[in-house]
């Protein structure tokens, strides 16, 4: 006849403080190698985002136009697709209902000059960036049309 097993002791059931050590060292050694590149994911996002933004933006700007026969100036602002400017006849707006696209991603003003200071643009339309730093296109946060 075999012996019987006899019933395992308290001690022997369950995980040592050890591999409890070693197994919360490889959840964080994952997390650490993981981390940075999900939120460099997320922070390319919103950059693509303002981009998208931008182009949205730039076609509103163009029915304004149409419109009006110029774009903003920089006085009126962008606010000026969105309520009628007092100097302008012809304004057939607003030609944005959602007052939330006149901030960038990062929930700053968009940064509008009419006439731009670039060659070859009509305006400048720009996010200040992720940090909200950049207050001219060509500066390193600024992201332009």
């Amino acid at each position: 006849m075999l012996p019987r097993k006899s019933r395992p002791d308290a001690s022997d059931s369950g995980f040592t403080l050890l591999e409890l050590l070693v197994v919360i060292a490889i959840l964080g050694l994952l997390a650490a190698l993981v981390g940075p590149q999900l939120f460099n994911a997320l922070g390319g996002a919103k950059i693509k985002a303002a981009k998208l933004q931008i182009n949205n933006i730039e076609g509103v700007l163009g029915e304004y136009k149409l419109d009006v026969g110029s774009f903003p100036t920089t006085e009126q602002g962008l606010g000026a697709l969105v309520t009628k400017p007092t100097d302008v006849e012809t304004w057939n707006g607003p030609y944005t209902k959602v007052e939330s696209q006149l901030k960038d991603p990062w929930n700053h003003p968009w940064i509008y000059h009419n006439p731009a200071s670039r060659e070859g643009h009509d305006y400048d339309l720009c996010s200040a960036g992720p940090n909200g730093t950049a207050s001219e296109p060509g500066q390193p946060d600024a992201i332009c049309n």
